[in-house]
């Protein structure tokens, strides 16, 4: 009933720039907390940044500076711009999304497929 999609990755040098997207469909009543974690090979999934319903975010520290999320409650939508990327950034991108399908206020978490994000030296 609901499908988070994410887009917007790729190549790029380091030092460049890529902004992700990343937008839920299907039956929504809600979102909370719309975040990106990013996941490279042979490392776990880890909390890249988060985003509450009010605007409320929050950031891993390797990146504050250089990333900005954003949401665009009306889309269901939430993007991620990533500034001055480094190698390390290099991973498959996931989105997060916290849905309350129907008003019943009780939240889910959905995934989307994952985005690659390479950036080279």
């Amino acid at each position: 009933q609901v499908r988070v999609v994410e887009s917007g990755g790729g190549l790029v040098q380091a030092g460049g720039s890529l902004r992700l997207s990343c937008a839920a469909s299907g039956t929504i009543f809600g979102i909370k907390w719309m975040s990106w974690y990013r996941q490279a090979i042979g490392k776990q999934r880890d909390l890249v940044a988060a985003i509450e319903s009010t605007g409320r975010t929050v950031y891993v520290d390797s990146v504050k500076g250089r990333f900005t999320i954003s949401r665009d409650n009306a889309k269901n939508t939430v993007y991620l711009q990533m500034n001055s990327l480094k190698p390390e950034d290099t991973a498959v991108y996931y989105c997060n999304a916290d849905i309350s399908p129907y008003s019943d206020y009780k939240y889910l978490d959905y995934w989307g497929q994952g985005t690659q994000v390479t950036v080279s030296s």
